[in-house]
């Protein structure tokens, strides 16, 4: 009777600690496997995000490869370390900018191709097209290829504005000469093809000053530097060196 009730006294004293136990053992358990999963997660989660990070990389590194493949294979994109000494000029990148109607090819640059001496571009000007209204402190020839149009040249353009532009019909196998800082255009009057021309300028790269009209003060011309066609290269290029 005593170890009955001695057994009874244990069990109603031990009781709710064995259960605190057991429970605490079960929360436990739960914490442990919640842990485990959550790590799995996570090494899911970076191993995904490692894939994806390598992935990028390769996408990266194609992109450069293709557009070191594109510039060498081209040869005119500002491959200021040089260009090969024979080109074939169709497979030189003619591309359009903000002037109506002209694409333009930099056959020889300073931005482009480290040339400082002179400079040469292949430009094509489209029926009713033709270059804005400008001036330069360089000297540019051009060698008319193919079509015909007109100059206007401004011969008294030293004056405070261009004034009155003298008007000169040019034509395939023709050339003419524009003067230091006379301001000019050349425009592409013939209705039914390109005027396709050569053109050469000494001490690149060129700064050009547009004008509006040919009332338009010198003053209030606007600086275009670098050109269009140099733009991109403006930043890559290496600082000019005077030597002799």
């Amino acid at each position: 009777m005593l170890q009955s009730d001695l057994q009874i006294y244990v069990n109603y004293i031990f009781f709710p600690f064995r259960t605190l136990y057991l429970r605490a053992n079960r929360v436990t358990e739960r914490s442990i496997a919640k842990v485990k999963r959550e790590a799995q997660t996570n090494q899911t989660t970076i191993f995904l995000q490692a894939r994806i990070m390598g992935c990028e990389m390769l996408i990266l590194f194609a992109a450069l490869l293709f557009s070191a493949a594109v510039a060498t294979a081209d040869g005119s994109l500002c491959a200021t370390d040089g260009i090969p000494i024979v080109r074939n000029i169709s497979e030189i990148t003619q591309d359009s900018f903000p002037i109506p109607g002209l694409s333009h090819i930099t056959v020889a640059g300073a931005l482009a191709h480290g040339f400082k001496e002179v400079e040469i571009w292949l430009e094509t000007v489209a029926p009713g097209g033709g270059t804005p209204i400008h001036r330069h402190s360089c000297e540019e020839v051009f060698v008319v290829l193919k079509g015909s149009g007109t100059l206007y040249l401004a011969s008294n353009s030293h004056l405070k504005y261009p004034g009155t532009p003298q008007e000169f019909p040019i034509f395939a196998n023709s050339t003419f000469h524009i003067p230091v800082n006379d301001v000019h255009r050349v425009w592409n009057t013939n209705e039914h093809e390109g005027l396709h021309f050569l053109v050469v300028i000494s001490r690149p790269p060129m700064k050009a000053f547009i004008y509006d009209d040919w009332s338009m003060p010198h003053s209030a011309a606007k600086l275009k530097f670098p050109l269009f066609w140099d733009e991109k290269c403006y930043h890559q290029a290496p600082p000019a060196k005077d030597e002799l």
